[in-house]
């Protein structure tokens, strides 16, 4: 492998003169990509929530992506560690730059970044040149041009999918899930709705707003109300982050919506609508296939 630089979604370079061998994933969706990749045998360290492939359950477990185990994760002597600046906190990440650690920071925002990152990995593991890895994020790229293919001739959906139910939470359009319902055939009726601040201004119950600037304004609180409002044809209750339930399918079919009037209110795999990566080169495809039923 001759010396590869490359930045991360951080624009930090990180330069490698060899691929790593001793590998620490603190995001689920990366730890199967690295083992679809062919590489799983370099992983050393994974998450409490890392559960694909299936045999990482035998590696030893750091912690949460929020609350990792900083000693855990120095005493397995990794030589990379694959972070997400979303689901890992800058605190954590600093302690373990601060100990000499190399870490990649990730943060797709859209499908395409995704299937990018993968193809970044690939380098990085020095594996792009693989039969194996090839395929994949050649069937990535093809399956993402199929979805943009398929979605120029079709009318979109006008979609709500929440994210959490206490509270009610949903997504602004500068988000990976709401990227990949629009790639599926999808509109998310809250694309422009971002996070207020205070909580009472977010839920419509205060028209005091104090400044964002330095949050995430990508994850509002909405009211039931407001759901009614932006009279989604299709509701989709994925199964990650938050496990929506028939209890909470029974919520929204109450709604005076046209999801509801059409019993188009219908449960998806969190995974194909949240993790990308390996994971959205088949997501893209149940994605597309699970809105088409209701089109």
């Amino acid at each position: 492998m001759a010396q590869l630089r490359i930045f991360d979604d951080l624009k930090r370079e990180l330069v490698f003169a060899r691929a790593p061998e001793r590998i620490v994933s603190l995001v689920p969706s990366d730890t199967l990509t690295i083992a679809a990749l062919g590489c799983g045998g370099r992983l050393v360290g994974r998450t409490d929530y890392c559960e694909l492939p299936p045999e990482v359950a035998g590696l030893p477990a750091v912690g949460g992506t929020k609350n990792p185990k900083i000693d855990a994760i120095l005493a397995l002597s990794p030589d990379l560690v694959v972070a997400n600046q979303e689901e890992n906190t800058r605190g954590d990440l600093e302690k373990l730059a601060q100990a000499n650690i190399r870490v990649f920071i990730a943060f797709p925002k859209r499908v395409a970044d995704g299937i990018a990152h993968m193809a970044r990995l690939a380098r990085i593991l020095d594996v792009a040149r693989d039969p194996g890895a090839m395929s994949l994020v050649k069937e990535g790229y093809e399956n993402l041009r199929a979805a943009e293919a398929a979605r120029a001739s079709l009318r979109p959906v006008p979609t709500f999918c929440p994210i959490w139910m206490k509270p009610l939470m949903t997504i602004h359009g500068a988000t990976f899930i709401s990227d990949m319902l629009a790639l599926c055939g999808a509109e998310n009726v809250f694309a422009g709705r971002e996070r207020r601040y205070p909580l009472a201004a977010d839920l419509g119950a205060s028209e005091r707003r104090v400044e964002a600037a330095g949050r995430d304004t990508r994850y509002p609180r909405i009211t039931l109300d407001e759901v009614v409002e932006r009279r989604p044809e299709l509701i989709l209750l994925p199964s990650e982050p938050h496990p929506f339930s028939e209890d909470d399918a029974t919520t929204f079919r109450a709604l005076d919506t046209p999801a509801s009037a059409r019993d188009a209110v219908a449960f998806v795999d969190g995974k194909d609508i949240c993790w990308y990566g390996a994971r959205s080169v088949e997501g893209i495809q149940r994605l597309r296939a699970a809105i088409d039923r209701y089109r």
